[in-house]
């Protein structure tokens, strides 16, 4: 593996961003594919959240050649939920030490209890600096995590949030996330809020990564006051 100055932060670089529209001609069908983020942790853990379809594979290796790193560099592969556009590419990485697909936690077929459904704040550590966490995040799935970045080297914290949020657009705009599909369009308003609050930046499901503003905050406080 090449070496790799952090810089005492925790790098989260996205590899290629998602997106998702009409099919042209046939607007019974769509266009999809997730948003795939690297997270290079400053204690040397490298993190693969959502890896796309499984058509992706050598893509994928590609992008991640281009940062310096092969399959078997990756310690952790976070699915932020279990559809078929981000968990594609899981099969390519058999060293790594752990797979969540939601709140499921496994290693072969070894299955762990690391989210128990009693602690729905629950959030599970990633690195030895208790910087980058998974969190809860029901809505779009009721088993949708995120992963929660801290000491990044953008300078505030990064939520990667998988279809938590569409894309920047779906805060102005709420038919985007809940017509992409949403399990509980209570939690999710819910979470969206807590999420915006929590980061500085939101890496979404299908779209470019964005800052957070306060009147997006606002916007979205207002939404969840919609569902108290």
């Amino acid at each position: 593996m090449a070496a790799f100055d952090h810089g005492q932060r925790n790098h989260v670089i996205v590899l290629q961003e998602g997106y998702s529209h009409e099919e042209d001609g046939d607007e019974t069908a769509m266009r999809a594919n997730c948003t795939c983020t690297l997270v290079r942790c400053r204690d040397g853990t490298n993190i693969i959240v959502d890896t796309m379809t499984a058509w992706d594979g050598e893509h994928l290796r590609s992008l991640l050649d281009n940062q310096g790193l092969g399959i078997e560099d990756i310690q952790v592969v976070v699915c932020s939920h279990g559809h078929s556009d981000h968990i594609g590419c899981n099969y390519l990485f058999q060293k790594a030490r752990m797979h969540l697909v939601g709140a499921c936690a496994s290693h072969r077929d070894l299955y762990l209890d690391l989210f128990p459904s009693e602690k729905q704040d629950a959030e599970l550590t990633l690195d030895s600096n208790a910087e980058v966490v998974v969190r809860r995040t029901p809505g779009h799935t009721h088993s949708c995590v995120s992963v929660i970045v801290h000491n990044s080297q953008l300078g505030g914290r990064v939520g990667i949030t998988g279809d938590l949020f569409e894309r920047r657009e779906d805060i102005d705009d709420e038919s985007i996330w809940i017509d992409a599909g949403s399990e509980s369009v209570k939690l999710q308003r819910q979470e969206r809020c807590k999420i915006a609050h929590l980061c500085d930046f939101i890496v979404p499901g299908h779209g470019p990564m964005f800052a957070v503003i306060e009147t997006m905050r606002s916007q979205l406080k207002q939404d969840a006051d919609l569902s108290a």
